[in-house]
């Protein structure tokens, strides 16, 4: 059985830096006083679906089947990037076809869920306004 650590440890991911994750978090809202509400927790807004895709990562010495772990670790900025991290490691992925994989990528994974981030943003006034915030936060 995977311990907390393991489900992470290791994990590199090309091109996701401190820099990107916190344009990652800064599209997502990234209020770092967000408890949880309407389904999503912390400053990535995470929900639970997108925290058991990425394995569960939990805070140090927690269980995964403890019903507040999520709660706890989505909260949480440094254990919220663990469940970012572990995320984009399954489902990262060349999104725009620019030959790299690349934080706009990340941030396109992030948007549209793992397996569809093909879309073009500007399709939807929420895409308009992640990529809005995203070339904010990369200038």
């Amino acid at each position: 059985m995977n311990t907390n650590s393991d489900v992470y440890k290791g994990v590199h991911i090309s091109n996701l830096n401190d820099t990107c994750l916190r344009c990652l978090c800064h599209v997502a809202g990234c209020d770092l006083a967000h408890g949880c509400s309407q389904g999503y927790c912390g400053p990535f807004y995470i929900s639970r679906v997108y925290w058991a895709d990425a394995g569960k990562p939990t805070l140090p010495e927690d269980n995964p089947q403890r019903k507040e772990a999520y709660d706890d670790c989505a909260r949480d900025y440094h254990c919220s990037t663990k469940i970012v991290e572990s995320y984009l490691a399954r489902f990262g992925k060349d999104c725009n076809s620019d030959g790299v994989t690349d934080c706009y990528d990340y941030m396109m994974i992030n948007h549209h869920g793992g397996n569809g981030c093909s879309e073009p943003l500007h399709l939807t006034s929420l895409g308009k306004l992640r990529l809005q915030l995203y070339q904010q936060c990369r200038l």
